[in-house]
């Protein structure tokens, strides 16, 4: 019935896979909890071989290093029931019955990807992870008319439910082995399919929020990624708006000059988004400078 893949790297999974086979129990159906560290060789993964004792319940670890998206198509060829529900490692449901809302959702043949969405926890964290928590409550914790709006492209791989066989024809790119824009990629093709996802109303919190001197490491690395993508016609289209105002500037001969401010700017523009106000339309201008710099 359910496999509910885990690709996980350094993080204490154990609580999750816990809760989610207490859910799973309770709605007595067949189903597989796999998890699988992206060759971290983190210390928490003592905890995490405990995952092995429970039944219906598996740990596995990578010798080396395969990326976001072929640890889950790694996963997935493990998996042995028909729906697979992609989980990040760090998220957490937000109701108890979140496995119950999703098995109702099997019962609609019409809906072969169900995107449920993402919360974060209301209490501002510190300081110095403020700009995570800034960024995942306007950019990603969206409403549910707010996603259906543009179905593939406000959906997450953090939170979805897919048919294995959907899955399997359009598995992520292995090419792709970098942090960042793995998603994009996974649910254009889908989009391109005439695969559209469907939205419901069944959240998970995000929980490690990582340090915004990191998260601004990560976004660099993300925006490399994205630069590869762009540059190796992985699909047809790029559809960012980073792309879509990169476009533009070049149409206007101004790369340039937008890189040569970026890096003029990039000590300031850094000073505020490691503040405790951080400005998100300061952090789109360092995306865009960044990216900018890279292609030039």
């Amino acid at each position: 019935m359910l496999s509910i893949l885990i690709p996980t790297y350094n993080y204490n999974v154990f609580p999750l896979v816990f809760e989610l086979k207490e859910q799973c129990i309770s709605c007595g159906i067949q189903f597989e909890i796999l998890c699988q560290d992206d060759a971290s060789f983190s210390l928490l993964n003592i905890e995490n071989e405990i995952i092995n004792t429970y039944e219906n319940c598996c740990f596995f670890i990578n010798n080396w290093n395969l990326g976001r998206g072929k640890n889950i198509n790694s996963l997935a060829e493990k998996a042995k029931y028909n729906w697979l529900l992609i989980l990040d490692c760090d998220t957490f449901p937000v109701q108890k019955d979140f496995i119950k809302k999703y098995i109702k959702t099997t019962e609609n043949i019409a809906h072969i990807v169900v995107f449920g969405g993402i919360e974060y926890k209301k209490e501002k964290p510190e300081k110095e992870k403020l700009l995570r928590w800034v960024y995942g409550n306007k950019r990603e914790s969206l409403s549910l008319k707010t996603r259906k709006e543009k179905p593939n492209g406000r959906a997450l791989t953090s939170n979805l439910l897919i048919q294995k066989e959907i899955f399997t024809k359009n598995s992520f790119d292995d090419s792709i082995t970098k942090y960042g824009y793995e998603d994009l990629c996974f649910l254009a093709v889908l989009e391109t399919k005439n695969i559209q996802v469907n939205h419901i109303d069944n959240p998970t919190f995000h929980l490690n929020l990582e340090t915004s001197a990191l998260f601004l490491e990560k976004t660099k690395t993300s925006l490399e990624n994205l630069a590869f993508i762009v540059a190796s016609k992985i699909i047809d289209s790029v559809d960012t708006k980073i792309i879509t105002t990169y476009n533009l500037l070049e149409k206007l001969m101004l790369v340039k000059l937008t890189s040569y401010i970026f890096k003029k700017l990039e000590p300031n523009i850094r000073t505020n988004l490691l503040s405790e106000n951080p400005s998100l339309f300061l952090f789109d201008l360092y995306k865009l400078g960044y990216y900018c710099n890279l292609k030039k």
